[in-house]
Parts: structure tokens; C-alpha cells; sequence
């Protein structure tokens, strides 16, 4: 079990370590985010000197172990427009984008293994191919659209404005924005719900409960439902980390002051520090989720923890 541990807690590092080497590389590749903050009409000397107070004018390698050496100290850089520390930004916005991507969770969630339930109980009923319809259709079609069709069927028929900085105090206005972020979620964990429920019910221990005398709703509460969860649970660690990198189009539809809208931004302005730092953070979340899977089934397979 211990060498499970380290395995995986190994590897979320090197996989952070990837990722950190390549926004690196991909922004500063990316354009000269010197050229972009001078003045368009800026003489080249100009654009010169804000290259060298950026650092932008030593080798690239020497920016990297720099950019490594201040990271070890908790130094994510400042931004080149406020001058204020780019956690401090992140942490400014990041409430408003956690009660987003939590709500959308929570919806997609209930929403998904309800409906997951209810088709696999129903295998091969009209109600079986509503429901797995719809999850496809919730799959398929893109957030951003769905999002832009509340907000005009919000505005033409019902007279309300779904959106805007003023819609994060209320409930309201954030159950349109979880919507179009949980929608995906809850169609793809719809599908593996009733999947995975349809072949926990065929294993022969749940005939051999049958066997025994065992009640339906039993059998199924006390051994399918939890059998079923296992391979599920890796599902909602991905969407997790997806939640939150989903929320940069689903914030920027519906103009929640979040960390997606703060990066939209961030990149328009070539403003490489907040970028970054924005990127790195996403990024550990959904590798610091995906630990937490792996670590998750420690306690649901007693089979990991017996190895």
C-alpha cells in the first residue's frame, strides 16, 4: 500500500513538473509580451528597455531556473499592469469560481446518477432511451451555446438578465451559469452510471444474493449501487479538474468575476506572470484530484489495500 502511495504522489509531481516546464515554454514562444505592453508607436529602444525589466532579454534557460527558484519560494511573480502578486489575484477571484465549479458539481451529480438509476432500472423502456438521449444530447452540445441560449431565453421571455457581477450574491443568477457548466458532467455521468449499474447487476454475486433470499432494493442499495461507484469515482475526479478549466468559457459567457474570466483577460493583455500562475494553478488542480482518486480507492477497493 505504501509503495501505491509513493507511486502516485511521485508521479503527480513529475506530471506538475511537465506542466510547469511547458507554460513556460508554450508563453514565452508565444509572442514578446515586451512589444505588447509598449506603446504601439514605441521605438525599438523603448520595447528594449521593457524587455530587460521584465528579464526578458537573458537566455531562456536562465529565465526558467529563475522562474523555478522563485516558485520554490512562493514567488509567483507580480502582474505587469497592477503590479499586485499574481496568488493575491488568484486568491481574490477564486471563491466566486469555486462556488461556481461546487454548485455545478453538486447539480451534475445528483442529476447524473439519478438519471443513470432510472435507465438502468429501466433497460430498454421508452424511458431508458429518454434518458440516455438526453445525456447525449447534454454531452454533445457545447457549453458556451447553451449558456447563450439561457441567457436569451432569460432575457426575451422571463425579462431577467442571467449573468453579469452583480448575479454572484444571488442564487439565481447562479444556477444558470452552474447549469451550462454542470450540463457535460451530467450527461457523461448519466451513461457511466447506467453502464457500469447494468454490469455490476449481471456479476454473480448478485445472483448468487439472489439465491440467498436477499431483497431487491437490498441487493442493490448494499452491493450493486457501491460496486458501481468504484470505477465512477475516477470519473468525478476528472471532471473535478475539468469543472474548473471548463469555467474559463462558461465565466466569460456569463461575465462571472471568477479565475476563467480573470485569465481570458490575463492573456489578452500578455500579462505572462498572472497567465502563468493561472495555467499552474489549474493544472494542479486537476492533478491534485486525480491523487485524490487514486487515493480514494485505497478506501473503496480492498483489493489495492491488500496488494
Amino acid at each position: 500500500m505504501i509503495g501505491f502511495i509513493l507511486s502516485k504522489v511521485a508521479r503527480a509531481v513529475i506530471t506538475l513538473l511537465v506542466t510547469v516546464t511547458l507554460v513556460f515554454i508554450f508563453i514565452r514562444f508565444s509572442g514578446d509580451p515586451a512589444a505588447a505592453l509598449a506603446p504601439p508607436d514605441a521605438p525599438q529602444a523603448v520595447i528594449e528597455q521593457y524587455r530587460r525589466a521584465l528579464g526578458l532579454d537573458q537566455p531562456i534557460w536562465v529565465q526558467y531556473a529563475g522562474y523555478l527558484g522563485r516558485i520554490a519560494q512562493g514567488d509567483f511573480g507580480y502582474s505587469i499592469h497592477s503590479g499586485r502578486p499574481s496568488l493575491e489575484i488568484f486568491l481574490d477571484r477564486l471563491p466566486a469560481t469555486l462556488r461556481l465549479g461546487s454548485t455545478a458539481l453538486v447539480i451534475a451529480l445528483i442529476s447524473g446518477l439519478t438519471f443513470g438509476s432510472i435507465a438502468a432500472l429501466n433497460r430498454g423502456r421508452p424511458i431508458d432511451r429518454l434518458v440516455m438521449g438526453f445525456s447525449v444530447f447534454a454531452f454533445a452540445m457545447p457549453n458556451f451555446l447553451f449558456g447563450l441560449v439561457m441567457i436569451l431565453v432569460g432575457s426575451l421571455v422571463f425579462n431577467v438578465y442571467l449573468g453579469g457581477q452583480g448575479a454572484t450574491g444571488s442564487w439565481t443568477g447562479l444556477l444558470a451559469p452552474a447549469l451550462t457548466l454542470g450540463l457535460a458532467s451530467m450527461g457523461s455521468y448519466a451513461r457511466f452510471t447506467r453502464s457500469s449499474l447494468l454490469e455490476t447487476i449481471n456479476k454473480p454475486f448478485m445472483l448468487a444474493a439472489e439465491a440467498r433470499g436477499i431483497p431487491y432494493k437490498r441487493r442493490l442499495i448494499r452491493h450493486a449501487l457501491p460496486n458501481a461507484a468504484i470505477p465512477l469515482v475516477t470519473l468525478v475526479g476528472l471532471s473535478i479538474g475539468s469543472l474548473i478549466a471548463g469555467s474559463v468559457v462558461t465565466e466569460q459567457v456569463f461575465a462571472w468575476p471568477g479565475v476563467g474570466q480573470l485569465l481570458v483577460r490575463s492573456v489578452a493583455t500578455r500579462d505572462i506572470a498572472t497567465v502563468q500562475f493561472l495555467v499552474l494553478a489549474i493544472a494542479a488542480t486537476m492533478i491534485v484530484a486525480n491523487l485524490v482518486v487514486d487515493m480514494l480507492y485505497l478506501v473503496i477497493d480492498p483489493r489495492i489495500r491488500a496488494r
